[in-house]
């Protein structure tokens, strides 16, 4: 299930569909609280009703949330929705890896 634009997650409104992947939808939204444009990927259904799954994506929030460089993401939040776990990080603009 795609979130459409004006979705909120929690205090974030949902601007746009970025990509998704094996682990995630990806979205750029909008961080209210602090007038910034971030990323939130969430664990796609099918995914978050699997333990395994959900304690897969809470462990890659813990390891990555422990990184800083330039090119990874900071993670500024974590959160659920509709029992759908998902992180908010960093939006980085550019082309992605496949590009």
């Amino acid at each position: 299930m795609a979130f459409s634009p004006g979705t909120r997650l929690g205090p974030y409104e949902v601007r746009s569909f970025i990509s998704a992947g094996g682990m995630g939808e990806v979205y750029a939204a909008f961080d209210p609280r602090l007038g910034r444009q971030v990323a939130i990927k969430v664990l796609p259904p099918a995914l978050a009703e699997l333990s395994e799954f959900r304690r897969r994506f809470e462990r890659e929030t813990q390891a990555i949330s422990r990184l800083n460089h330039k090119n990874i993401c900071t993670i500024h939040d974590t959160g659920t929705h509709e029992g759908r776990p998902y992180i908010v990080m960093e939006l980085m603009e550019g082309q992605t890896l496949e590009q």
